[in-house]
């Protein structure tokens, strides 16, 4: 299958200079992890690495998910992308950053004309599907995302590098899993680099306002955004806790000020900060597929 490059000359000159949303892109062949390489090329090089930076990948050979996961993806079949962020927030608020990597993609996703992407707490993007899917309901994964502390920064405030893998052209075999799809599955065959391109200016405009918010998801009208298009919220769901802690079930009722999914269960509310969350029946009115 004829896949094109990136234009990379191109998309330096829309997204880095003379004053792109981006201060460094790099765009390599071949990447077993992108997050990987960039999280030890900021640590090793931290002043070569001005944030917002990105790492782009045409073949990613040993993607990693949460919670060890891994996967491959074909070469130029993908978006993946690691994006290098020094966000101005406490510590505590860092949980929001991969729930605006999820609203922009989904902006990207709406922009190439895929209609009715949705959220997935904590960081998967998905789309409509006619049936249902274990864990997912009436919805395939078409994206996901990985967020990571860049350990030993020594720059002022803390280094996350936010890593996202969309699946843009890939055909029914060459999908990691049956519950996941394509945009060229949903249809459309859009341009990786316009993908990126709005994926980036989203993503990093959106840190901006939770920025200038002082950290406040809800006053920067984020919390609301993500609210609007949530697959989760609004759901019953069964929260597997990372290490396998516990499960706890119950109706998902918003995102905290941290991005913690905050559940109503037999004993009260609780909230899940990290973990697999699974859908256990269709969405509620208001959440449903777009």
């Amino acid at each position: 299958m004829d896949r094109p490059p990136l234009d990379v000359p191109a998309l330096r000159r829309d997204l880095v200079v003379p004053a792109g949303p981006l201060a460094r892109l790099e765009v390599v062949d071949v990447s077993g992890s992108t997050n990987a390489d960039l999280v030890a090329a900021a640590r090793r090089t931290p002043g070569e690495w001005p944030a917002p930076a990105a790492l782009v990948a045409e073949h990613q050979a040993a993607g990693r998910g949460r919670a060890g996961r891994s996967w491959q993806t074909p070469p130029r079949a993908a978006l993946t992308v690691s994006v290098l962020l020094r966000p101005r927030l406490a510590p505590d608020r860092l949980g929001w950053l991969p729930l605006l990597a999820g609203l922009a993609v989904v902006g990207a996703v709406d922009a190439a004309g895929v209609p009715g992407a949705a959220l997935k707490w904590p960081n998967d993007v998905l789309l409509p599907a006619a049936d249902d899917a274990p864990g997912l309901g009436p919805w395939r994964k078409v994206s996901g995302i990985l967020a990571e502390v860049v350990p030993g920064d020594a720059a002022p405030g803390p280094a996350v590098v936010v890593g996202v893998g969309l699946n843009v052209d890939q055909a029914p075999a060459e999908l990691p899993v049956p519950t996941a799809t394509s945009l060229a599955l949903a249809g459309v065959r859009p341009d990786r680099g316009a993908l990126l391109g709005t994926l980036v200016r989203a993503l990093t405009a959106a840190v901006a306002r939770l920025e200038r918010a002082g950290g406040d998801p809800v006053q920067a009208g984020l919390a609301e955004e993500y609210a609007a298009r949530s697959a989760t919220l609004g759901t019953a769901v069964r929260a597997e806790l990372a290490g396998g802690r516990d499960v706890v079930e119950g109706e998902a009722l918003r995102v905290d000020a941290d991005g913690g999914l905050v559940l109503a269960t037999t004993g009260g509310e609780r909230t899940v900060t990290a973990g697999d969350v699974h859908h256990l029946r269709r969405s509620q009115p208001g959440h449903s597929p777009r």
